[in-house]
């Protein structure tokens, strides 16, 4: 497939909006990554945290979506992102870089301390992307997908204001940055 041709001010991007929505990431996901997830695995994520699941349209057609959720974990308030998918032919515009800082936003928002996930090793694209976005290597997981592949986990830290006055700034600078950044690549 060969990519396509387009402006950026054509991709929509909505969050999702209810079981209409639910095939169109499963179709994405279920096309583009190596887990297999189960209707259950869709579910628990975009019911629980509809707010942290975006989609991406070019002329009404599903072009990308990110999965996310947030919750306690050990005795941090954290993010993680669960699936992020571009097809090919829409990759390296700045879809994925979108839809992963309109989660990271909301996370922020919401009062997370820090984002994680996982990429397969040998996914080039994701771990430019996830490192573009200020993404660390904090630890390699061994034979962690079914296929038999290594994960990175990947941690993205807020920053947190009481520990110096001029983090604000910092987490302006940062968020200006992503909002800059529009590379973009294949995905976890």
């Amino acid at each position: 497939m060969e990519n396509v041709e387009f402006d950026s001010s054509e991709i929509e991007y909505v969050s999702y909006g209810g079981e209409h929505h639910l095939p169109l990431i499963m179709n994405l996901v279920d096309q583009e990554l190596s887990e297999p997830y189960s209707i259950f695995t869709y579910r628990y994520f975009v019911y629980l945290w509809p707010q942290l699941s975006f989609l991406a349209f070019h002329k009404g057609k599903c072009v990308g979506t990110v999965v996310c959720k947030m919750g306690e974990h050990r005795n941090t308030f954290r993010g993680y992102i669960a699936m992020l998918v571009v097809i090919k032919p829409y990759r390296g515009r700045g879809i994925a870089t979108e839809l992963v800082t309109r989660s990271i936003k909301v996370m922020m928002e919401s009062g997370c301390e820090e984002v994680t996930l996982e990429a397969e090793v040998t996914n080039k694209g994701a771990l430019a992307l996830y490192g573009r976005l200020g993404f660390i290597r904090s630890k390699r997981l061994f034979h962690y997908y079914l296929n038999g592949v290594d994960a990175f986990r990947l941690k993205l830290l807020f920053p947190r204001t009481e520990l110096h006055p001029s983090l604000p700034l910092m987490a302006d600078k940062y968020e200006n940055h992503m909002q800059s950044d529009q590379g973009d690549t294949p995905f976890k």
